[in-house]
C-alpha cells in the first residue's frame, strides 16, 4: 500500500466530513460572504487552525472573482490548488550521500520509532546505515534504539546511560567516515530538567557533527505528532529557534482526524514536511507529497 493509499485511508472520515459540509454550505448555490465565512468555519474544525483558514479562505474568494467558480467540484480543486501551494512553498531538502539525519522532538512524539523506519527506508535503497544512541538521558533509550539497529541489520554507536551525548556522536561520527557510511541517523534527547538544557544540548550535538563532517550533508529533523493538532505548531517555533530546522517527520496520521496541522505548519513556518509515518510497520512511512496528501482530504 503505497503513500496515497494510506493517507487516504487514515483520513476517510475528515474527507467525507469535509465534502459534507461543503455540500452543506454551497446547498444555496452562491459563493457568498455567508458561504466563505461557514467554510472558514469548516477549515478551523478540520484543524487548519485560524490564520491558515483564513489564509485559504481569502485566497478562494480572490481565485472565485476571477474564475467565477459555481459548482462543488470547481470549489474543492480550487480549494486543492490553494492547499498545494501553500504546501509546496517550503522547498524538500536534497538527498545527497553521505547524509547525516539529527532526529530531535519531544518524548512520546515517535522518535525512535521513526529513526527505526528511517534507517529500514534507507537500507530498503541498498544504502549503508549507522544508528547514533546520543539520547543518553532517558533510561532504556538506547536499548531501545539498539532493538531497531537489530531489526534492521544496521550498526548502532551507543555508551552508558548517562554518558556525554556530544561524545557518543561524536565517537559515531568518526566511524561513519572511517567506514564510508551512507546515512547517519542520530537519536537526540526529548527532556531535560529545563528547556534550555535541552536546546542547549541540542546545540552541543549539532557543532559535534558540522565540526567533524564539515562536507556532508546535514540535516535536522524534527518529529511531530499529527494527534497533537495544533500544539505541535509551538514545538516548531521551539526547536527551530533554537537549531534551525530543515524539516518535519510527521507521525501517527493513520490515527488521526488531524492532519489539517500540517498545513498550518507550511502557512506559519518556512519548513516542509518532509516526510509522513502511516501506520506502525516497518515501512510505513514515506517521502511526503503535497498533491496526494491534499487528494486524501479534499
Amino acid at each position: 500500500m503505497g503513500f496515497f493509499s494510506k493517507i487516504k485511508e487514515a483520513f476517510k472520515k475528515t474527507k467525507q466530513s469535509l465534502d459534507n459540509k461543503i455540500m452543506s454550505i454551497m446547498s444555496h448555490g452562491e459563493l457568498d460572504d455567508e458561504f466563505f465565512d461557514d467554510l472558514e468555519e469548516v477549515l478551523i474544525s478540520s484543524d487548519l487552525g485560524v490564520e491558515c483558514s483564513e489564509e485559504i479562505v481569502s485566497r478562494l474568494r480572490e481565485k472565485s472573482k476571477k474564475t467565477k467558480l459555481r459548482t462543488q467540484e470547481e470549489v474543492k480543486d480550487a480549494l486543492r490548488e490553494i492547499m498545494c501551494e501553500i504546501l509546496e512553498q517550503n522547498e524538500v531538502p536534497e538527498i545527497t550521500y553521505p547524509l547525516v539525519y539529527m532526529v530531535v522532538g519531544v518524548n512520546g512524539v515517535g522518535k525512535t520509532t521513526t529513526i527505526g523506519k528511517l534507517a529500514n527506508y534507507f537500507k530498503s535503497q541498498g544504502k549503508s546505515v549507522l544508528l547514533v544512541a546520543g539520547d543518553t538521558f532517558r533510561a532504556a533509550a538506547s536499548d531501545q534504539l539498539t532493538i531497531w539497529a537489530n531489526r534492521n541489520n544496521v550498526k548502532i554507536v551507543k555508551n552508558n546511560d548517562g554518558a556525554d551525548p556530544a561524545s557518543v556522536v561524536f565517537d559515531g561520527i568518526s566511524s561513519a567516515k572511517a567506514k564510508d557510511v551512507d546515512v547517519v541517523i542520530i537519536d537526540t534527547a526529548g527532556r531535560l530538567h529545563n528547556k534550555a538544557n535541552l536546546m542547549e544540548e541540542l546545540k552541543k550535538v549539532s557543532k559535534v557533527v558540522t565540526n567533524q563532517w564539515p562536507e556532508v550533508n546535514y540535516q535536522k529533523l524534527l518529529v511531530l505528532d499529527a494527534t497533537t493538532g495544533q500544539n505541535a505548531l509551538s514545538q516548531v517555533e521551539y526547536f527551530d529557534e533554537a537549531i534551525e530546522i530543515d524539516g518535519l517527520v510527521v507521525t501517527k496520521l493513520d490515527g488521526t482526524a488531524k492532519g489539517g496541522v500540517v498545513l498550518s505548519i507550511a502557512q506559519d513556518y518556512s519548513v516542509p514536511v518532509v516526510y509522513v509515518g502511516t501506520g506502525e510497520k516497518l515501512d510505513d512511512i514515506e517521502p511526503f507529497d503535497a498533491q496526494e496528501f491534499v487528494e486524501a482530504i479534499i
